[in-house]
């Protein structure tokens, strides 16, 4: 068991637990990943998805990864709350972002409660709130470890340019936190953009999970290549249809005792192969998780469910 400390992996993470998930038509409009209509009600969903989150919190808790649980409220409505890590992001210098979201209704989920939790009850440090949700009145978007996937260690925050992830906001928030930025532009099955890059891309420690076949021009893939590879990543590379099964949607944890866990689906582990798990088991314990209720109404799945608390300790 591989128990090196390091800043990309987190020891904590937070989640939310949903009171009224569902399938969100304002966040279809530029996801191609969520499914409408499978004939069941409303409570039918919730209750699914409810179960979904409470084994995979479990799971994780099984395992020694501190999980923090907040629970979301009935109103505001809020379909998409299971998925805080789009409108927060913590680092290790105390700073906690808030981020500017696409979907109106998607806007409420950021909940000032939570972070005075982390720190009244939890212990956590913070020594500055950076809000940037003031953005959406001028129509830009930046959403939080969706749009952005931060490499703490080398200080490399890489973005896939979307509706949801604009470029200048994107290279504004790099500045503030003292990161180096590297966009990039990926399209799904139908040629559109694809909305977040955490959909296409995960970054460990020392490996990183990509969708290069989602990534057209030629110059960008390898220079997105060259990027991992230069910064000690083993880079696994994943297919369109792998993507499309949440493949590259995992986050590495890890326990109070250093122990390491590459979170993932259950559909994400069932789409890959002997020696893509085989590399990645290099490096952490592989831990499927069932979230297919989830993945299917929402479009997101367990990686999205998980905001890394890399806040230091008061």
């Amino acid at each position: 068991m591989i128990t090196k400390e390091s800043k990309q992996v987190p020891s904590s993470i937070m989640m939310v637990r949903p009171v009224r998930f569902g399938y969100n038509a304002e966040t279809a409009v530029t996801n191609a990943f969520q499914v409408q209509d499978t004939g069941e009600s409303a409570e039918q969903i919730q209750e699914k998805a409810l179960e979904e989150f409470l084994s995979a919190r479990d799971k994780l808790r099984e395992e020694g990864v501190k999980v923090v649980e907040f629970v979301d409220t009935s109103e505001p409505h809020t379909p998409d709350s299971i998925f805080p890590n789009n409108w927060i992001s913590f680092h290790d210098d105390g700073k906690v972002v808030l981020y500017p979201m696409c979907a109106e209704n998607r806007r409420t989920e950021r909940r000032k409660e939570f972070i005075d939790s982390l720190v009244e009850e939890y212990g956590f440090s913070v020594s500055e709130v950076i809000d940037y949700s003031d953005k959406e009145a001028e129509g830009v978007f930046l959403e939080g470890t969706g749009s952005v996937i931060f490499d703490y260690v080398n200080m490399i925050a890489y973005a896939n340019y979307s509706p949801r992830t604009d470029k200048a906001l994107f290279e504004e928030v790099c500045d503030r936190l003292g990161f180096k930025p590297f966009g990039f532009t990926s399209v799904d099955k139908a040629g559109k953009d694809i909305y977040h890059a955490n959909v296409l891309m995960c970054l460990g420690d020392d490996f990183a999970v990509v969708c290069e076949e989602s990534i057209r021009d030629e110059k960008e893939r390898k220079a997105l290549r060259d990027s991992l590879e230069k910064t000690g990543h083993e880079v696994v590379s994943i297919t369109m249809d792998q993507m499309y099964s949440f493949a590259g949607n995992m986050l590495e944890v890890c326990n109070e005792r250093g122990h390491r866990y590459l979170v993932m689906s259950q559909c994400a582990y069932d789409s890959l192969d002997d020696q893509q798990l085989e590399t990645l088991a290099k490096y952490a314990k592989l831990l499927p998780l069932d979230v297919s209720t989830i993945e299917e109404k929402g479009g997101g799945s367990i990686r999205c469910m998980m905001a890394g608390v890399n806040l230091p300790k008061a």
